[in-house]
């Protein structure tokens, strides 16, 4: 089967965030508060897979503010901080959201490290970044060609959204047509 066949029936999105929705460093300020940088690209897909009726949903270990207000901002509402059992959070969503095990063949997870292990071995679409752990790139059926935080979660929305029909169309009067 073509992997893009999977992207296909996708109906839910949980991202990780360290390493997949930020890339996999830290800047530690002199009070212990990390900062963290996200991709703005990565940022309109979130909002677009929002707008498009798709499920986003995030779960994190991490435990920032700005994080959490960012994706609010792009109109996330499932978001778990924080989380020290992803695969315990993780049931307690679908439960919560009337979803059972065939419904999960639609669930696209993207991670990047061991606390996504469990998690992804559920879903019917784990994914994850290109510089993702290996143990993590080894149980994916889609490696992204970009890293975390540089545009993996744009890559997957994308994929879902054109194959759904959902992604933006060029106006035909543009194709073809370029400005140098």
């Amino acid at each position: 089967m073509n992997v893009l066949e999977l992207f296909k029936d996708i109906h839910t999105l949980i991202f990780d965030v360290d390493g997949v929705l930020t890339d996999s460093s830290v800047l530690v300020l002199e009070d212990g508060k990390l900062l963290r940088r996200m991709s703005i690209r990565d940022g309109y897909a979130l909002k677009m897979a929002v707008e498009s009726g798709l499920n986003v949903v995030v779960i994190t270990g991490g435990k920032s503010e700005g994080v959490k207000v960012r994706l609010q901002n792009l109109g996330i509402r499932d978001i778990y901080t924080g989380v020290r059992d992803k695969l315990d959070k993780y049931e307690e969503y679908l439960l919560l959201n009337d979803l059972d095990s065939e419904d999960e063949a639609g669930i696209l997870y993207m991670g990047d490290d061991l606390p996504d292990y469990e998690v992804m071995r559920r879903v019917g679409l784990p994914c994850c970044p290109r510089d993702a752990a290996p143990e993590i790139i080894n149980i994916s059926r889609y490696l992204s060609v970009a890293d975390g935080g540089a545009g993996c979660a744009r890559d997957v929305i994308e994929k879902i959204l054109k194959l759904q029909g959902k992604w933006f169309e060029e106006p035909e009067s543009l194709l073809g047509k370029r400005q140098i």
